[in-house]
């Protein structure tokens, strides 16, 4: 309890470590909400929580559902999804550096090599059709290869790209809750298949009316899990993008709370931070709770 109450003392003072503890009340909380940086990097967190934490939530169950269908080698494909989760961040962070080099990356290869493919063959076929006389299908189609073919962004170097490309990386860690979707799955009775089987249920009816249901507790469980940690996201983007360039647009609120806290030695602020940010961890956590527990379904209530 002792350092709960100590950062929130400090965040009522003007702390530099250096200097003893002054005490300005909640001067540090008006500096706060006043401050332009604070709001940017709030935004910026918002943006990436409301976009990978759902990405993120159907990718994995829709894996977990794939693998649950009576895969051979399930041991080994559950390895292979959860091995990216064991990767030290900052290693995982230079690789999808290159990954996303916007000169020399392999996502955007692997978009122009793909795109390029299919407008060339989209122009082959208007010639083909224009030497046989449907002239005006076969322009049509030699008009329209060119915009088929697509160029990957700069994502890490233009602001518009910038907060999409950290939330395809978030994708990179799914691996962790399709193993415990995995778990969960494997823990449905096997008669309510069957009776939805005889109910005359396809696959798709079953997934929705028994398998969502009973694994709904484990999907709460890993939202709140979501939750807290992409409020938490730090180390790629202080990595990837330092000082959350460019413009800021990468620049996360857990990159603010370690800027304040040590280059800047402002503890006292960063305290502040620290605690705006748990409150609003703890809303969220909240009222997702509350949301989602209308729609959890516990074996046997």
């Amino acid at each position: 309890m002792y350092p709960i109450a100590a950062s929130f003392y400090y965040s009522l003072c003007e702390y530099s470590v250096l200097q003893p503890a002054q005490f300005i009340g909640i001067g540090n909380y008006v500096d706060l909400f006043t401050d332009e940086v604070f709001w940017k990097a709030l935004g910026n967190t918002f943006f990436y929580a409301a976009l990978s934490l759902p990405l993120g939530l159907v990718l994995s169950v829709a894996i977990a559902l794939l693998l649950n269908t009576g895969v051979r080698g399930m041991a080994v494909y559950r390895t292979i999804f959860f091995l990216p989760s064991l990767m030290p961040v900052v290693a995982m962070a230079i690789l999808w550096l290159w990954i996303f080099n916007g000169d020399y990356g392999v996502l955007n290869y692997a978009v122009s090599s793909s795109t390029g493919w299919i407008s060339a063959q989209v122009a082959g076929l208007g010639r083909f059709l224009n030497q046989h006389g449907i002239e005006s299908v076969g322009r049509a189609l030699q008009a329209a290869a060119p915009i088929l073919r697509i160029e990957g962004p700069p994502w890490l170097t233009d602001p518009a790209w910038s907060k999409p490309a950290f939330v395809l990386l978030s994708l990179w860690g799914v691996g962790h809750a399709v193993v415990i979707y995995l778990a969960g799955l494997q823990d449905v009775p096997a008669h309510l298949y069957e009776a939805a089987e005889l109910d005359g249920a396809n696959w798709l009816q079953k997934v929705r009316y028994v398998t969502l249901p009973m694994i709904s507790p484990v999907i709460q469980f890993n939202l709140i899990l979501g939750i807290i940690g992409s409020f938490q996201f730090f180390a790629a983007p202080y990595v990837m993008a330092p000082n959350g360039q460019p413009a800021r647009s990468a620049y996360f609120y857990t990159m603010m709370l370690y800027d304040n806290a040590f280059p800047y030695l402002r503890m006292g602020y960063a305290c502040a931070i620290a605690w705006v940010l748990f409150v609003i961890v703890l809303v969220c956590t909240l009222v997702a709770l509350r949301v989602s527990s209308r729609h959890v379904h516990y074996e046997g209530m």
